[in-house]
């Protein structure tokens, strides 16, 4: 399943991790950048995507709503875009097997 990085995330990471993640891309690449939660949403649910976010709204959201689309969050904080990159390639396995699960709708990733 591919990625659909939220704002709060840099644009550079799709490219970075098309290897595990092909198709992912980055609400700026989609014209979502200026958007509502909503509609990142609705564009995620309706294209296959999985959200990866550090936005509190999108984890709520996932635990009221469920899935899909599911929904990947990284409670990490202010934090270089090469660290993303390597605890998105550091648990690669883990984001893999949580998109191939047909029950949760909610990952949390951290440092």
């Amino acid at each position: 399943m591919k990625l659909l990085l939220d704002q709060n995330l840099s644009d550079r990471i799709p490219a970075q991790v098309s290897g595990f993640f092909p198709g992912s891309g980055h609400v700026k690449t989609h014209g979502l950048d200026r958007v509502s939660d909503e509609a990142v949403w609705k564009h995620a649910r309706e294209n296959g995507f999985a959200i990866l976010t550090k936005d509190w709204d999108f984890h709520q959201m996932s635990l009221v709503r469920g899935f899909p689309p599911k929904v990947i969050f990284l409670k990490v904080g202010n934090c270089s875009t090469d660290s993303i990159i390597s605890l998105i390639r550091l648990h690669q396995m883990n984001i893999s097997a949580f998109l191939d699960d047909k029950t949760a709708s909610l990952l949390i990733l951290g440092k």
